[in-house]
């Protein structure tokens, strides 16, 4: 099985067993020619190959070239499903209907992150290949995995439009009372993977609003406007104009790594979330979303000490993601979106990363 993708990878190098269970990557192609390649390891995205202004195919995301690199990353969220719960929550304790949950492995300072130790983007999903197109990833998270309640059933499908659009359907059920948040943790570079910076990226947020957070990225009061802020994306300023200005929430995350707030006129519709342009490609990166907020991350704390693709390295703020979400330590913030899943409730979110040039 040495076959090739578009983007390079052979998909015999991401074959293993791991936790008794064989990995597998899969790869989705429309009539474009565009592609994208998915990994049953952390459900993640390997790569995503897209034309730019000359009709070139670019890898806009990073990653590695095998499964053994993955597993041994500095970096174990390139292109992966997060969960139970994307994002942080503080000093890993929630209280839910009384009880309290205070088990959550702190592995970010002093808060949970991103599900704990061994997070949905740590475990083997089991994955098919619904058409050239379309794949399904289903995973059962037990209950007291990660010190989180209840037993439960994920599901999430990637489909490669052939429009250049990918679209990640997710849904889940519980058996007990839990809370979720599920994000995809894919890092962009629109210039190509690679390409050692993204501050000339040309980026626009919907949100008149964003929620400062302390020094350990945990929000610590009431939403803010992010008009006369550095944080203002309302209209177009490249990534890197204003990210290393005196102002305290950029200083505490050493870049960009907070929630917006995005402006929505429905709760729970696909809207527009972000967009997102390489001047050297001509590549743009529509994001929709279901969710009712999105993390901007600058990649701050990558350092270009692990190889990627082909060789590359990842320096400081050389990919960005778009992690659309809800909003970090909801459980321990009544005022928030609910990220609580009941039984009988059916849990369903929507992201499109769209593609095009310009």
């Amino acid at each position: 099985m040495n076959e090739q993708t578009l983007s390079g990878l052979l998909l015999s190098d991401f074959q293993k067993i791991v936790d008794g269970k064989e990995t597998k990557m899969y790869v989705l192609a429309n009539k474009c020619g565009s592609e994208v390649t998915i990994l049953n390891y952390g459900a993640k995205i390997v790569s995503i190959m897209v034309p730019d202004k000359n009709g070139k195919l670019i890898d806009v995301v990073t990653g590695h070239q095998s499964i053994d690199d993955y597993l041994t990353s500095e970096e174990p969220y390139f292109g992966a499903i997060c969960g139970r719960y994307g994002n942080r929550i503080a000093n890993g304790s929630f209280t839910l209907d009384g009880v309290i949950y205070d088990k959550l492995a702190t592995n970010n300072g002093p808060n949970s992150l991103h599900g704990g130790i061994k997070g949905f983007n740590a475990v083997v999903w089991d994955m098919r290949q619904v058409d050239e197109q379309t794949v399904e990833l289903k995973y059962t998270s037990p209950d007291g995995e990660e010190g989180f309640p209840g037993r439960l059933d994920v599901t999430v499908i990637y489909y490669l439009t052939d429009d250049n659009s990918v679209i990640i359907a997710y849904r889940a059920e519980t058996d007990k009372p839990t809370v979720l948040n599920l994000t995809n943790h894919s890092y962009f570079n629109l210039s190509g993977a690679g390409d050692p910076s993204i501050s000339d990226h040309l980026l626009t947020i919907n949100a008149d609003d964003y929620l400062p957070a302390d020094e350990t990225s945990i929000p610590y009061g009431p939403k803010e406007k992010v008009e006369g802020t550095p944080m203002d994306f309302r209209r177009p300023y490249a990534v890197g104009e204003r990210i290393n200005d005196d102002f305290e929430p950029l200083k505490f995350g050493k870049g960009y790594d907070h929630t917006y707030i995005l402006n929505k006129e429905e709760e729970n519709k696909l809207s527009f979330c972000a967009r997102c342009v390489s001047p050297k490609t001509g590549i743009v990166l529509n994001t929709y979303t279901t969710e009712p907020g999105v993390q901007l991350y600058t990649g701050n704390w990558m350092t270009g000490n692990l190889i990627g693709k082909h060789g590359q390295r990842y320096p400081e703020k050389s990919a960005l993601c778009l992690e659309t979400q809800h909003f970090p330590d909801s459980p321990n913030k009544p005022e928030y979106p609910s990220t609580v899943l009941r039984p009988g409730e059916k849990f369903e979110s929507y992201t499109v990363y769209a593609f095009s040039v310009e």
